[in-house]
C-alpha cells in the first residue's frame, strides 16, 4: 500500500495535477466522489478543458428511451395535404351581383389570380370590388370551370308560383300584335275595326306608345297590340311579339316591303308565332299586291295560293274592304291554336306600358296572361308593388275585375315599372314589399356593377384611342317605352370622336334634381312629351340649361344628330384639278431646275399644292415656286397650253415626269 502510494504522488505534479500530455485512464472504475474532489473540482475552474471532461466522462447520464421509427401516431396523416391528380372543375351557380373575393372562394383559388386573369381580359379591379353576373360567368368560363345563373330565392320563387288548385282551363281570346313599317295604315285598321281615330291623339299622325285594346265581333272577342312602326321602336315590338298569339303584319300595297316590315317578320320568327299578312291601301291605284306577295316570299313569307302556309288578306282602311276577311283569318288561327288559360284564382300577366300621371300616380297596362285579377288585390310588379286602388278598360271605364287576354289599366302601384314585367298577384303585402325591396337592392348592385365596368372600358379605350367628346344627354319622358326607345337609339348615334351618353333616363316631369344633375354633369335634357314645373323652369333659366322639347320623335334624332356633326372634326378632302407632263428640264444658276411642262388636262394654279410622279409613283409633294408662260410671271395656265413651272426645294425632275396639281378643303362629317 505505501509503495502504491507513493508511486501515485510521483505521476501527479506539485499542485495535484496530472500532466498534459498524458491521457486520462478511462479503464480505471469510478470511485465514489470525496470532498477532496469537489474542493478540487472549484480551484480548477480556470483550467484548460480536458481536466473538466475527464471528470464528466465519468458520470454517467440517464439513458433516454427513443420510439421506434416504425411507430407513427395515428393522427400523424390527418392533415396532409395530396395533389390531386386531375384538375378539379367546378360547377358554380353565380347570382346576379359577386364580388371579386367570394368568386375565388367559389373556385378555391386565391384572389390575386383571378385579378390577374380580369387583367389580361381587359377589366382592372380590386379583391372587394363587385362584378356583374355576365362578367362573372365569363370569368368562371376563361379559368376552366362550368358556370350557369343563380336561380332565385325560395321566397321570390313561392310568391311567383301561381297554383291553380287543380283549376280547368278555358278558351281565351287571342292577343294580336299588328306590326309593319311607319305609315302603313297599321292604326287605320285598328280605326276602323275600333270605330275610333287613335292617331288623332298621337303627335304627327303616328302611334308612339303601345296600345291594347279589346275588340267584340261577331266571331269572338280578340285583343289588340298596336306597336309603333318606328325603327326607334323595335324594342317595344319585341315586347309586344313576346306577349302575343298572333302576328298581323301591314304593308302597303303601293309602298311594298321595308325595312321595319323586315324587322317585324325576324321578331315574329323569333317568337315562333303564326304570321297573318294585310296588304293594306288596296284602293290607291299604284297598289299591286302580286309586288308585295313577291318581296315577301324573298323573306321566306309564301302566301296559301302560291303554296306556302301564310294567310295573306287584301284590304283597305279607307273603305273597309276585306276587314271582315281579316278578323275571320284571326279567329281561324286561334282556332287552330286552341288557346286555353285558366280564368281562376290568383291573376298573373304583363306590363304593355306604364307611365307616370299628374293626379293619378303610377299607371300600368297589363295584360292578364292567367287567372282573374280583382280590384284590391296586392300585385307585385317587376321593382314595384302595391294594391290595385282602380282599374280602367281600354274605353276608359271603371271594371271590378279582368280576365284573361284582358288589357287593364291598374293604379296604386309605388313607382313606375318597366314595360314587360311581369305581374302576379301577392297574399300578403309584406311578402311583396320584401321582395320588391330586394330586387330594387339587387338592381342597384348590377347597375353600379355596369357602371364601374363602362368606367373601366372606357378607361381602356380611352388610353388605347385618345380622348373622345362626350356629349351627354338626360331624357325624360311620359311612357316607360319611349324613355326606352330615346334612350337606345340616342346611344346608337355615336361617333368614333364623339360619345353620346344618356346619363339619367325617367318617366315624368322635369324637375329640380334633373336640372341639377344637368348642370353637374354637364348635359342637354330632352323632355319627350313632358315639360318642366315652376320651380324647374326658373332654377333652368338661372344655371342656362340647354333643355329641348318635343313631340315627335324623328325630330330628337334629327336635332342630334346635328350636334354630333357639329362636334365632329372636319375631314381634309382632296380635289384633281390638273395634270402637267414635263418635256424638259434646264437647270439655271442660283435657281435651279425649271421644267418645260405641257398641261394636258385641267388647270395649273400657283397656289395650289402639286405631286411630282414617276413611272406613276409618287416620289415628292410640295409646293410651285415659280410659274411662267414665255418671259411672264401667270398665276395659272389652262389645258393645251406650254408654261415653265420651278418646284420649291425639288431639283431631281426629269424628262417624262408628270407634275399632278390638287387642292385640299375641309368637309364637314355628317351622319
Amino acid at each position: 500500500a505505501e509503495a502504491k502510494a507513493e508511486k501515485e504522488s510521483k505521476e501527479q505534479g506539485p499542485d495535484g495535477q496530472a500532466p498534459a500530455e498524458k491521457k486520462p485512464d478511462t479503464a480505471q472504475p469510478a470511485r465514489p466522489a470525496t470532498a477532496g474532489d469537489t474542493a478540487a473540482k472549484k480551484d480548477l475552474t480556470g483550467s484548460k478543458l480536458h481536466v473538466r471532461r475527464k471528470h464528466r466522462g465519468n458520470v454517467k447520464r440517464p439513458v433516454t428511451k427513443r420510439r421506434p421509427k416504425h411507430l407513427q401516431s395515428s393522427m400523424a396523416d390527418q392533415h396532409a395535404f395530396e395533389k390531386p391528380t386531375a384538375p378539379v372543375i367546378y360547377d358554380l351557380q353565380i347570382p346576379e351581383t359577386i364580388s371579386v373575393g367570394e368568386l375565388a372562394q367559389m373556385m378555391s383559388i386565391k384572389a390575386a389570380e383571378v385579378i390577374r386573369v380580369m387583367m389580361d381580359m381587359g377589366s382592372m379591379v380590386t379583391i372587394n370590388q363587385v362584378i356583374d353576373q355576365d362578367t362573372a360567368i365569363l370569368l368562371v368560363e376563361e379559368m376552366g370551370h362550368n358556370a350557369k345563373p343563380a336561380e332565385p330565392d325560395s321566397a321570390e320563387a313561392e310568391i311567383i308560383e301561381v297554383d291553380d288548385d287543380g283549376a280547368e282551363a278555358v278558351g281565351r281570346a287571342p292577343v294580336v300584335t299588328v306590326m309593319g313599317h311607319v305609315d302603313h295604315g297599321k292604326t287605320s285598321i285598328l280605326d276602323y275595326i275600333r270605330k275610333a281615330r287613335v292617331a288623332s291623339g298621337e303627335a304627327g299622325g303616328i302611334t308612339q306608345h303601345i296600345g291594347a285594346y279589346r275588340v267584340s265581333t261577331d266571331n269572338g272577342d280578340i285583343t289588340f297590340l298596336d306597336t309603333p312602326g318606328h325603327a326607334a321602336f323595335s324594342a317595344m315590338r319585341a315586347r309586344g311579339a313576346k306577349v302575343t298569339d298572333i302576328v298581323v303584319l301591314v304593308v302597303a300595297g303601293d309602298d311594298g316591303v321595308k325595312p321595319q316590315t323586315v324587322e317585324a317578320i325576324n321578331h315574329a320568327k323569333t317568337s315562333e308565332v303564326p304570321l297573318i299578312i294585310a296588304i293594306n291601301k288596296m284602293d290607291k291605284e299604284g297598289a299591286d299586291p302580286d309586288r308585295v306577295k313577291q318581296e315577301l316570299a324573298n323573306h321566306e313569307i309564301v302566301p296559301e295560293d302560291w303554296g306556302g302556309d301564310t294567310l295573306m288578306v287584301e284590304v283597305s282602311a279607307e273603305t273597309g274592304q276585306g276587314i271582315d276577311d281579316l278578323l275571320e283569318a284571326i279567329v281561324l288561327q286561334a282556332e287552330l291554336m286552341n288557346l286555353l288559360a285558366v280564368d281562376t284564382g290568383k291573376a298573373m300577366g304583363a306590363v304593355v306600358e306604364a307611365r307616370m300621371e299628374k293626379g293619378r300616380g303610377s299607371v300600368a297596362t297589363v295584360l292578364i296572361s292567367k287567372g282573374q285579377l280583382n280590384k284590391g288585390d296586392i300585385v307585385l310588379v317587376g321593382r314595384e308593388y302595391g294594391r290595385v286602388r282602380a282599374m280602367l278598360s281600354d274605353t276608359g271605364e271603371q271594371i271590378t275585375s279582368a280576365g284573361p287576354s284582358t288589357p287593364v289599366e291598374i293604379q296604386g302601384l309605388s313607382g313606375v315599372p318597366v314595360a314587360g314585367d311581369e305581374l302576379v298577384v301577392v297574399e300578403k303585402e309584406r311578402q311583396a314589399r320584401e321582395v320588391a325591396t330586394d330586387r330594387q337592392a339587387r338592381y342597384k348592385e348590377i347597375k353600379q356593377a355596369k357602371q364601374q365596368k363602362a368606367k373601366l372600358e372606357n378607361m381602356f379605350n380611352r388610353m388605347e384611342e385618345g380622348d373622345i367628346k362626350p356629349l351627354n344627354l338626360i331624357v325624360k319622358a311620359d311612357v316607360q317605352g319611349s324613355v326606352e326607345a330615346l334612350s337606345d337609339t340616342l346611344e346608337e348615334l355615336s361617333h368614333e370622336e364623339v360619345r353620346v351618353k344618356v346619363v339619367h333616363a325617367m318617366v315624368g316631369g322635369i324637375n329640380e334634381s334633373d336640372v341639377n344633375l344637368a348642370v353637374a354633369s354637364d348635359a342637354i335634357m330632352i323632355a319627350f312629351n313632358v315639360r318642366a314645373d315652376a320651380a324647374s323652369k326658373r332654377l333652368i333659366q338661372k344655371e342656362d340649361v340647354d333643355v329641348h322639347y318635343y313631340s315627335i320623335i324623328y325630330d330628337v334624332v334629327d336635332d342630334i344628330k346635328a350636334a354630333i356633326s357639329g362636334m365632329l372634326s372636319p375631314v381634309l378632302r382632296e380635289e384633281f384639278v390638273g395634270t402637267v407632263e414635263v418635256r424638259e428640264v434646264f437647270h439655271v444658276p442660283k435657281v435651279g431646275a425649271i421644267s418645260g411642262c405641257f398641261v394636258k388636262d385641267g388647270v395649273v394654279k400657283r397656289s395650289l399644292p402639286v405631286r411630282v410622279l414617276r413611272d406613276n409613283v409618287v416620289i415628292f409633294d410640295g409646293q410651285i415656286d415659280s410659274l411662267r408662260r414665255f418671259k411672264d410671271d401667270v398665276n395659272e395656265v389652262k389645258s393645251g397650253y406650254e408654261c415653265g413651272i420651278g418646284i420649291k426645294n425639288y431639283n431631281d425632275i426629269k424628262p417624262g415626269d408628270q407634275i399632278e396639281v390638287y387642292e385640299v378643303f375641309e368637309q364637314a362629317v355628317t351622319l
